[in-house]
């Protein structure tokens, strides 16, 4: 696994064993991957806010606000599949796009044609200097995943389930208790 090369769209799911609190059962859908480092936003953190609270010239909109991770939390991320509405949005996958143009946004929110079940809004992201995740990579601390269908579903249950759907030996990692001293 830690040979593989991570790119845009990939899921790193930590480690059942990782204990630092920004990211311990959190999956993290990568942005970007260059020679100047990694990006990413963690899928499964919701934060106390709502939207609004956060982006005040907002329009109303029922969707949540994610810890993308613990850098830059001055600042909003969003991902998307609407990349004709949104212009200058960046690929992630084929279609599954990261940011873009935020008046476009607030536009197509105002005109309905955007659904709260296709865009999700974080709160900051995760970020690696060069080399860093690869180190991390050698240490086992993340697990690389792909093809996970839900990205837009927030769920609790998400690093369990992304575990689950890998099979073999991650199905296994996917039932490690939180506390193995209440096991």
């Amino acid at each position: 696994m830690a040979n593989r090369k991570i790119v845009a769209g990939n899921l790193l799911v930590a480690d059942p064993f990782m204990d630092d609190p920004n990211f311990k059962r959190s999956v993290i859908m990568i942005t970007e991957n260059d020679e100047t480092g990694t990006l990413g936003l963690v899928l499964n953190k919701p934060s106390i806010f709502k939207l609004r609270e956060v982006l005040t010239d907002f329009p109303k909109f029922d969707a949540k606000i994610y810890l993308g991770g613990p850098i830059g939390l001055d600042s909003v991320n969003f991902i998307h599949c609407y990349p004709d509405l949104i212009p200058r949005s960046i690929p992630i996958t084929d279609n599954l796009y990261w940011n873009g143009d935020y008046d476009a946004l607030k536009q197509a929110i105002k005109d309905e044609k955007i659904l709260p079940h296709n865009i999700k809004f974080f709160l900051g992201y995760s970020g690696w200097g060069i080399g860093q995740l690869e180190e991390e990579m050698e240490d086992n601390t993340w697990i690389i995943a792909e093809n996970y269908s839900n990205v837009f579903k927030g769920s609790q249950y998400m690093w369990k389930d992304v575990l689950e759907k890998m099979g073999g030996k991650f199905k296994i990692l996917a039932n490690y208790p939180e506390d193995p001293t209440h096991n």
